[in-house]
């Protein structure tokens, strides 16, 4: 799987760019939040990714943030929700607004964003009711390398912001990837 792609921009497109990694040119689909933030062309852009691969088509998604990562990943685990919708979602508000949205159960926030109706919206708050909220609308960023591997490792896992966010908080400084990890699932298990 690709989870991460760091390369030159070579084509902007909404809702499509196009990284030039070392020669090999992936067309990554990313959300407008994330778009707005992308430097100019020829500028380095990192990525965090996630790769679909269906029937008829192998996408790349990419987000600026593990928050927005996290969040897509959520809502395309909702039956009837695709990687399309989850993008629109994401582009249409900040992961923030959507945790507040969730924690409020407010369908009406949802409903403004293209290709949302009622009925979807209020599943989508029912479904994330629990799993995401107002309080990790960007969760902290880590103090070291080691702490955002081991964040990267939770999320990957399927652990939400949340869960992650208070493993982490648990951990003694300056721990390494690996015993981190142990650390962290061993916390978690709790």
């Amino acid at each position: 799987m690709i989870g991460r792609l760091s390369g030159l921009l070579a084509e902007k497109n909404p809702p499509q760019i196009l990284l030039d990694c070392h020669g090999v040119g992936y067309e990554v689909d990313v959300p407008m939040s994330t778009f707005y933030h992308l430097p100019a062309l020829g500028e380095r852009v990192q990525l965090l990714t996630h790769f679909v691969v269906r029937e008829d088509a192998q996408v790349l998604y990419g987000f600026g943030t593990a928050a927005e990562r996290g969040a897509f990943r959520l809502l395309v685990r909702i039956s009837g929700v695709g990687p399309r919708t989850a993008l629109a979602v994401l582009s249409g508000m900040s992961v923030a607004e959507l945790g507040q949205a969730v924690t409020a159960q407010e369908p009406g926030r949802l409903v403004k964003v293209p290709g949302i109706g009622k009925k979807t919206a209020e599943r989508l708050l029912l479904e994330l009711k629990g799993k995401i909220g107002a309080d990790l609308g960007a969760p902290a960023a880590p103090a070291s390398d080691a702490e955002g591997d081991i964040l990267q490792a939770l999320l990957a896992l399927g652990y939400s912001d949340k869960e992650a966010g208070a493993a982490l908080k648990a951990l003694p400084p300056g721990v390494g990837v690996s015993e981190g990890i142990r650390l962290a699932l061993k916390a978690l298990a709790r």
